[in-house]
């Protein structure tokens, strides 16, 4: 424990450690793709795939340690008990800050198969992080606009093929696929440009885990939605680094996917959509009303 040092040396720190944990890992990492690269046959290519993402669960360990290191956080957790690492899961969470990322890492590595996000394409060019997430398989998402898709209607159901082209290579083993259902990180000045009709929540964006429930939902146990609420309002990174974060509440629940969902052409299907949309939107009233009531069960702390 470093609570004894200042802040802002405990952030520099914590900061040192993860360049130098995430080089180290990285380096194994990408040796390990060259592996795979050279040795295109199933049995090498499936062996390559587990050891990377061990290679990924040791790094997301590290970072939990120097998130101990820095700071002892409260964590208020329920409703993990039940989910194992050998079944394949649909997650998603709310999404307020870059911190959720960790959290829900911190909560989930080696608990279930390592999570993977969908991401937009552009973020493969992040400096050695989206290497990491291509190597590892994560899913590269170019999105077209409706306007886009009027102008170049051949462009149409491109997302969906990207989909099942990711979605093939878990076919054969266990994974946790991640989508962040509001598609973005909750601002008020977001929430009011939406006019969201949920106090504490963006619109959800039903589309991205439709695609994954046509591709690969006959794999999916079951869908594990996560509610997190940070009594002391939206942490910035550097408030985590730091040792800032006192307290986290997350809240963990298993639901059944249900079964006609699974399948289903989201884009071509007008009455699937629809119920589709609206079953999204129950989730949502549900997480919004959670969220109110974890707002009054754990207030900020007094200064």
């Amino acid at each position: 424990m470093l609570s004894f040092l200042p802040p802002a040396l405990r952030g520099i720190l914590a900061t040192l450690i993860l360049v130098v944990s995430t080089l180290c890992w990285a380096t194994l990492l990408f040796s390990m793709t060259l592996v795979k690269i050279v040795l295109p046959f199933v049995a090498a290519q499936r062996a390559c795939s587990k050891i990377m993402s061990l290679i990924a669960e040791s790094w997301i360990a590290c970072n939990k340690g120097w998130m101990n290191l820095v700071r002892r956080t409260q964590w208020n957790v329920k409703g993990l008990e039940g989910l194992e690492y050998e079944h394949s899961y649909l997650v998603t969470s709310n999404h307020q800050s870059w911190v959720d990322i960790l959290v829900l890492q911190y909560q989930l590595n080696r608990r279930i198969p390592l999570l993977r996000f969908f991401l937009k394409q552009e973020l493969i060019w992040v400096p050695i992080i989206g290497l990491c997430w291509w190597a590892l398989d994560f899913p590269f998402m170019k999105r077209y606009s409706k306007a886009y898709l009027a102008k170049h209607p051949e462009k149409k159901g491109k997302d969906l093929e990207t989909t099942r082209n990711a979605c093939a290579k878990f076919s054969r083993i266990p994974v946790s696929i991640f989508n962040f259902l509001e598609g973005t990180r909750f601002t008020q000045a977001k929430h009011d440009e939406q006019q969201s009709p949920f106090k504490h929540l963006l619109k959800p964006k039903a589309g991205g885990i439709a695609f994954v429930l046509d591709a690969m939902g006959e794999q999916l146990k079951t869908l594990v939605n996560i509610t997190i609420h940070y009594p002391d309002g939206r942490p910035t990174f550097w408030c985590l680094l730091s040792g800032k974060l006192r307290e986290v509440v997350v809240r963990f629940e298993e639901l059944e996917i249900p079964r006609q969902f699974v399948g289903k052409s989201y884009d071509q299907d007008e009455g699937y959509r629809a119920e589709f949309q609206l079953w999204v939107n129950q989730l949502w009233e549900r997480k919004d009303a959670l969220l109110g009531q974890l707002h009054r069960e754990f207030p900020a702390a007094r200064a």
